[in-house]
């Protein structure tokens, strides 16, 4: 058989009206197109679908069977159909991303509160992973968007930078001398966990000049790494551009260093393979204006 869908929405007019020309006005169509329509199908099925009579019609068994077949897959597709348009335009669906705490507290926070005015039907869902672990949530397709702390580099992934940032040292006395990477190394130092790309960058960055970091404290939330130094613990390694409200009313001093760590940042990625969803390309736009 070789029906196409067009011919089925013909019929279903046709037998929910039980008229070839109330059909035909409601498709737009000639009452000759139809009519040529509903033989074809006929011919197609090798049955008879209308009683044909003077000034109607009516259904056959076949035909009473049909209808309610097509009907119901009609209502189906033009659900679908419908479903997917608000998706596109956002009067329906979800965005889910990932991220660290601290991306999502301290950059993301005002972003998903813009997307969710201009866009309140849209379910968000944000899971809170290291950097590490979103690659692995990308690639599962488990989330839309992955914010990560770079660098990470990865051959499957579409990454894109869309915030710089700065690794520094802060303490609760302010100090005007400038530190070796030797002599930070040698304070008691409060740095966020090992399994995370930030952690890693600095160890990197200290290794280099062959020295290996000992922090006294290690923790896994950047707002727990400044209450820590304001209250003189140690030596904490923060991201300036999350720091601010701390540095600004001089509760944490930044340490001056000799060497200063290079600068790095925020990016978000997604599968290559995968087209991006609406919802995800409409919350990059946001902080791409």
């Amino acid at each position: 058989m070789n029906i196409k869908l067009g011919q089925y929405k013909i019929f279903n007019e046709a037998a929910s009206t039980l008229s070839f020309s109330l059909a035909a006005k409601n498709l737009f169509m000639t009452q000759s197109a139809v009519s040529q329509a509903i033989n074809s199908l006929e011919k197609e099925l090798d049955t008879t679908l209308f009683i044909r009579q003077a000034k109607s019609v009516t259904l056959t068994k076949e035909g009473l069977i049909l209808h309610q077949h097509i009907n119901s897959a009609l209502e189906l597709i033009t659900s679908a159909e419908n479903q997917l348009l608000n998706f596109k335009e956002l009067k329906d669906g979800e965005l889910i991303i990932g991220a660290s705490d601290t991306i999502s507290q301290y950059f993301l926070t005002p972003y998903l509160v813009l997307f969710h005015k201009k866009y309140p039907n849209v379910i968000i869902k944000v899971l809170n992973r290291t950097s590490l672990e979103m690659i692995e949530l990308i690639k599962s397709g488990q989330i839309d968007l992955g914010f990560l702390n770079m660098p990470i580099t990865d051959e499957s992934l579409t990454i894109k930078e869309c915030l710089k940032v700065h690794d520094i040292f802060v303490s609760a006395k302010k100090d005007d001398k400038i530190y070796s990477d030797k002599e930070i190394a040698q304070m008691p130092l409060i740095l966020i966990e090992k399994n995370t790309s930030s952690r890693q960058f600095v160890d990197k960055h200290f290794a280099k000049s062959g020295i290996l970091l000992q922090p006294k404290i290690e923790l896994g939330a950047h707002e727990l790494l400044l209450k820590l130094a304001q209250v003189n613990l140690g030596i904490s390694c923060v991201i300036k551009e999350f720091s601010t409200e701390y540095l600004s009313q001089g509760l944490v001093y930044e340490v001056e260093l000799e060497e200063p760590l290079p600068e790095r940042s925020i990016a978000y990625a997604y599968l290559k393979r995968r087209t991006l969803s609406a919802s995800a390309t409409k919350f990059i736009e946001l902080f791409n204006r």
